[in-house]
């Protein structure tokens, strides 16, 4: 399955890129990253179908690494052949997007940078699919 994060904003030559390249480089699946402008620009069509699409939202689900990893082996277990990961530029998604997402998620309570949600993002695709592939680096408790 593709993992395909859409995000908002050019990340350039910043610490964060670096992390989100450095779990880039980790996960042995398929991984694209799609940036968009911080206003206007198209979403790109999905690159192959079934897709899901995830939207990083304040408002989401607070998922456990576990529980994201069991959605993610659900969804390939399942057929779907891509799942796409908004995020938004700094005041986040507008309604209509929200409401056709198949999944909000949010990172905590916290209110972060769109930059560090990339990392944090790119961190738990890899925290993921590494606990699907019985790789002992996520520790429960």
């Amino acid at each position: 399955m593709l993992l395909h994060i859409i995000a908002r904003g050019k990340i350039g030559r910043s610490p964060e890129a670096e992390l989100v390249e450095r779990y880039a480089k980790r996960i042995a699946w398929g991984l694209k990253v799609s940036e968009l402008p911080d206003r206007g620009g198209t979403i790109p069509a999905p690159a192959q179908t079934p897709v899901r699409t995830v939207a990083l939202d304040e408002r989401g689900k607070q998922l456990t690494s576990s529980e994201f990893a069991e959605i993610l082996g659900r969804w390939r277990d399942d057929g779907v052949r891509e799942a796409r990961f908004l995020i938004g530029a700094a005041d986040g998604h507008d309604d209509p997007l929200r409401d056709s997402a198949d999944l909000l998620i949010a990172f905590g309570k916290a209110t972060w940078p769109h930059m560090l949600a990339r990392a944090m993002l790119a961190e738990q695709l890899w925290r993921a699919t590494s606990i699907l592939a019985g790789h002992p680096y996520h520790r429960e408790g």
